[in-house]
């Protein structure tokens, strides 16, 4: 398959139906999703690119293709409305093609949650966990076990988070899991961690997840451990400082600093939800 993407265009759709062979098809098709244009009219060529897609793999006996919609799917439907992702799935439901439903749920329910509708999410997840767990598909499990996790603790319901994250675990024991989900799984563990005001745990695992994401060279990285000497180098930006400007705060014992920490670092640590969670407990201990 070339690396090169197609343009999101009927002509590029009439190419892939002209095409002499069904492999040669499905090439094109995936060229035609990679394409990284957002317009409507090209999110609208690339639905209709994932349609034909999904026939031809399954004519082929190449669904399994499917298993790794992380590199083709997902790119088009972190663009997509959240409203036309729902309309995908009821059209997955109705033409029957569980494989890739599953998955544009659970990419539904990441959607609902980054809008903050958990409730839904978690509504959404609760049937769906049921039905993965019944076909076995234990890389997706992981995947929505996490997405639980995270929406329990959102919801300030520390023990489900727990519960969902140790299924995730069991889940991810038995497979292969990529580094990048490994990472994942080790964050979330420091989160529930730092929660409890276990620290020393929770640092143990915000490293795991450093080295992981680090190794991919995954912007996540800075997020996941306190600044180290030599690692935290190669991540110097706001991120970094503002954990530094924090730490010099705390280290003095000055509300003064701290309070210009907040100011002069906003984005990093008051529009993160969990860093403003600590942030706040760490101003009650200043002004003692």
């Amino acid at each position: 398959m070339s690396l090169s993407h197609l343009p999101a265009t009927p002509e590029s759709l009439i190419q892939a139906s002209e095409a002499k062979a069904p492999s040669e098809a499905i090439a094109i098709l995936y060229r035609v999703i990679d394409n990284p244009s957002s317009s409507p009219e090209a999110l609208r060529i690339k639905e209709q690119a994932i349609s034909s897609l999904s026939d031809l793999l399954r004519q082929e006996n190449r669904a399994g293709e499917l298993q790794n919609p992380l590199n083709q799917l997902r790119p088009f439907l972190s663009l997509i409305p959240k409203a036309k992702t729902a309309k995908i799935v009821r059209w997955t439901r109705a033409e029957k093609r569980t494989f890739l439903r599953q998955r544009i749920e659970a990419k539904l329910a990441a959607l609902l949650m980054e809008s903050k509708e958990y409730s839904e999410a978690l509504s959404l997840l609760s049937e769906l966990i049921k039905e993965v767990r019944r076909l076995e598909d234990k890389l997706l499990l992981v995947e929505i076990d996490l997405l639980e996790s995270k929406l329990h603790f959102s919801l300030r319901n520390l023990p489900k988070a727990k519960a969902a994250l140790a299924a995730a675990r069991t889940a991810a024991n038995a497979i292969y899991v990529p580094p990048a989900q490994q990472g994942v799984i080790d964050l979330q563990s420091g989160i529930l961690h730092a929660e409890e005001k276990d620290y020393k745990t929770a640092y143990s695992y915000f490293f795991e997840a450093f080295e992981a994401f680090n190794a991919l060279e995954d912007p996540q990285a800075v997020y996941t451990v306190q600044p180290q000497p030599k690692l935290g180098l190669q991540h110097q930006g706001p991120g970094l400082d503002a954990m530094k400007a924090v730490a010099d705060a705390h280290s003095k014992r000055s509300l003064k600093l701290f309070e210009a920490a907040l100011r002069d670092f906003k984005a990093q640590l008051e529009e993160d939800l969990i860093v403003h969670r600590h942030l706040s407990s760490l101003c009650d201990t200043l002004m003692e």
